[in-house]
């Protein structure tokens, strides 16, 4: 058959049409519907991830009572203030193992070398939820990390075909982001990218869509396939053309310098914060990674070497100081959106919070009984809530995935390695 191919070099995406023995090529008219934009609202519902690589120390984590009224631990003392905001589960995982391989499955309980041929291979919740909900704002998701430390960099995020998504590396790149629009020059290009794209895009569907009818069931099996790429690249045109000459929001404060991602911390949470506030985005993830020195908070140690203390009280001590420090900048997050109005309630309780690790104990590299704090989201919090975690009844950490995206309108029964919705 002739084939036809067309590379949109500014979307990074190739579209050629799939090679189908059934028949040579044809065209007719026919175009895929773009998905209408709902725009800002207040009340919208929203997911923000933090993972952590090297995981925390459970036992100094964990109460032993669970219920409302837990005991409080040396690492849920920062947040104590936010118990009635959260509720900290124990005995959810997702039955993966892999040390520090299987930690990049936190979000997506697959793991990346087992996905080829799942459908949806290894996509991580706030991927998934962003092919589905996140075109509704000028960024469909934001994926905040590190691109140095272990296995080269943030792999919290992974879209469908298995790639992981590049992070936004710093506060002032993340600033860059929200806040800088484009020169008018810059704007005039775009849209006319935009519209050269847009018919290329118009030419692919005519041509895919009259194939369709005309295929056997194998090759409308692949051309269906191909369809769906195109519809993922007609949602992003669609999504820049909607933004092109809309400004930005107005920046609160100068843009930041990068310091070290210590230091930086609190601002990368209070920017998402404010891109959430802003309706920028709805999706969020936030890895503490491989550039998360102790060294910056005074302790001349590797974190990674820490991590396997071999239960030296003396590196425990410092394992301890460094995670109290994230566990606090993560309580003011929750602080932080429980006091911006978002309609009739407040920016948390719009916004479901997965805070925790892919690494159980980074010690014997286990990746069961995950450290995960749910918070915000409209749900009934204030319990330290204990599962099976084993057996017939074992619940996995996707089934609670599966809970958040049907609260925020995605209609699916599965993700991941769930076995049901969380109750």
């Amino acid at each position: 058959m002739n084939r036809r191919r067309f590379i949109l070099s500014s979307i990074g995406t190739t579209l050629a049409l799939p090679g189908l023995p059934s028949l040579l090529a044809k065209s007719i008219g026919g175009n895929s519907p773009i998905q209408t934009a709902k725009g800002a609202g207040d009340g919208a519902q929203r997911f923000v991830a933090i993972g952590n690589l090297l995981g925390f120390q459970v036992k100094q984590l964990f109460p032993t009572t669970p219920g409302a009224d837990y005991e409080k631990t040396t690492l849920l003392e920062p947040l104590w203030e936010n118990r009635s905001q959260m509720t900290v589960f124990r005995g959810l995982d997702h039955g993966v193992k892999g040390g520090h391989f299987a930690v990049h499955s936190f979000l997506s309980g697959v793991l990346n070398s087992e996905a080829q041929n799942r459908p949806d291979g290894n996509v991580s919740i706030d991927q998934f939820l962003a092919d589905e909900v996140g075109f509704e704002t000028r960024f469909p998701s934001l994926t905040v990390g590190s691109e140095g430390g272990i296995h080269g960099g943030c792999q919290i995020a992974w879209t469908k075909s298995g790639v992981r998504v590049p992070p936004i590396t710093g506060p002032a790149q993340l600033f860059e982001k929200l806040f800088v629009s484009d020169s008018k020059e810059r704007q005039t290009r775009r849209i006319q990218e935009n519209q050269v794209q847009a018919s290329i895009l118009d030419s692919v569907l005519e041509e895919a869509n009259q194939l369709s009818k005309q295929v056997n069931k194998e090759d409308k099996d692949k051309l269906d396939e191909y369809l769906t790429s195109v519809r993922d690249v007609e949602k992003r045109l669609e999504l820049r053309k909607r933004w092109a000459s809309h400004p930005k929001p107005d920046a609160p404060f100068e843009k930041p310098a990068n310091r070290n991602a210590v230091e930086d911390l609190p601002l990368l949470y209070e920017m998402i914060a404010l891109a959430l506030q802003t309706d920028s985005t709805r999706i969020a993830t936030l890895e503490i990674g491989g550039d998360f020195l102790p060294q910056n908070l005074g302790i001349d140690k590797s974190h990674h070497g820490l991590s396997h203390h071999g239960n030296d009280p003396e590196s425990i001590a410092y394992l301890i100081a460094l995670e109290k420090y994230q566990i606090e900048q993560f309580g003011k997050f929750l602080t932080r959106i429980s006091q911006i109005k978002d309609g009739d309630r407040t920016l948390l309780d719009s916004t479901a919070v997965i805070f925790g690790s892919g690494m159980g104990d980074a010690n014997t590299h286990k990746n069961s009984d995950l450290p995960i704090i749910l918070a915000g989201g409209g749900y009934k919090h204030g319990e330290f809530r204990v599962v099976p975690n084993e057996g017939i009844n074992k619940v996995p950490l996707c089934n609670l995935f599966v809970d958040i995206a049907q609260r925020m309108g995605v209609q699916t029964a599965s993700f991941g390695n769930s076995t049901g919705r969380f109750a």
